[in-house]
């Protein structure tokens, strides 16, 4: 009898055992489990450590929670100019419901897989050669955009896609190459025109400021020799004045003054002359050089030189001047006659002298 009892002990320890350990379950971290009774999801078990029903509930599912990792293959793409291109992509994606992801979807992977190539088809189908190789970034967003909304039922979250490589054909890589390099010397002709007429521009904008200061300097230049010269016909008017107004008084000696000094800045006008050594003169003039040494005393007298010795001498020598009677050139040298004139040759250093010392001659 005590055998019998004690086997019969040892088999409900046994059976005990069994029962507990049946209903433990271990969950590792990153994973979730459903439950099942009868072939029915209950509920889903987290990680650690959790009990079930035994020999009524059973693990359904076994689903990975963290993120994964799915490679696309390469597959052809028709753009939508009709060049057809090699694209290469990767997919992110995590599971978010473990009971949508178990019971909604039969192969989450293989799902996910053809929603990504089938998407990749379409919005790449939908742009052009260009756009594709140079829009990567608007290419995944609108991958990420349509995935995510498509994968949603599952519980499923799409957490990135990246578009790894486009690989047009040879010959359209060819032609895209002749392409941009006729684009870079278009653009460089382009850039070298500009430097040409931008220097163009410059240098005729130098030519312009140039030709109006020239201009400027001409126009102030001619406007100070009016000036001058104006200056100069009213010095002569004043003078003329004068001597106008001496001959009305009755001053003949302002008007000899006037007189010999035109004629005498003529004659220096005259031998200044470079091609001119020597000047032919009537030879009466020669009587009014003798008479240029009264010039002096002449003009002292005229414009009131009233010291007592100096207008006694002007006035003797002004006299002796008039009086003087004017001698007749020698004709034996430097004369010449030609109808009824007679010229004597007068060197310029004669000439030169303006006003002569009285008696000089």
């Amino acid at each position: 009898m005590e055998f019998g009892a004690n086997i019969a002990l040892l088999i409900l320890a046994a059976v005990v055992i069994f029962t507990l350990y049946a209903g433990i379950k271990i969950v590792p971290q990153g994973s979730n489990f459903t439950v099942e009774r009868f072939g029915r999801y209950t509920r889903t078990l987290s990680p650690g450590l959790n009990m079930i029903v035994p020999f009524f509930d059973r693990i359904g599912a076994r689903l990975n929670m963290m993120e994964q990792v799915l490679d696309v293959p390469t597959q052809e793409v028709i753009t939508r100019d009709n060049a057809t291109t090699s694209v290469d992509a990767v997919a992110f994606f995590q599971v978010l419901n473990a009971a949508q992801a178990a019971y909604q979807v039969s192969d989450l992977q293989y799902a996910i897989l053809n929603l990504t190539m089938t998407n990749i088809r379409t919005v790449m189908g939908s742009m052009d050669l260009d756009e594709l190789l140079s829009n990567r970034d608007t290419i995944n967003d609108r991958l990420l955009r349509v995935l995510d909304q498509a994968a949603h039922p599952w519980g499923i979250k799409i957490t990135r896609v990246e578009i790894k490589d486009i690989n047009p054909p040879k010959d359209l890589i060819d032609s895209m190459a002749r392409q941009m390099k006729a684009e870079r010397d278009k653009r460089a002709q382009v850039l070298e025109a500009e430097g040409d007429r931008n220097a163009q521009i410059l240098r005729a904008e130098g030519l312009k400021q140039s030709q109006i200061l020239e201009a400027e300097g001409k126009r102030e230049a001619a406007y100070r020799e009016a000036e001058a010269r104006e200056r100069l016909a009213e010095a002569e008017a004043k003078a003329t004045t004068m001597v106008s107004e001496a001959i009305a008084q009755g001053d003949v000696q302002a008007l000899n003054y006037f007189v010999a000094q035109k004629y005498t800045d003529a004659l220096s006008e005259m031998a200044s002359a470079k091609n001119h050594k020597v000047i032919m003169m009537p030879l009466e003039a020669s009587s009014l050089i003798g008479t240029l040494g009264g010039i002096g005393a002449i003009a002292k007298e005229v414009f009131g030189n009233n010291s007592d010795s100096g207008a006694n001498t002007t006035t003797q020598g002004a006299q002796a001047a008039r009086k003087a009677p004017a001698k007749p050139a020698a004709r034996s040298e430097g004369t010449s006659r030609s109808g009824s004139a007679d010229y004597v040759s007068v060197p310029n250093h004669i000439i030169g002298n303006r006003v002569p010392p009285t008696g000089s001659r």
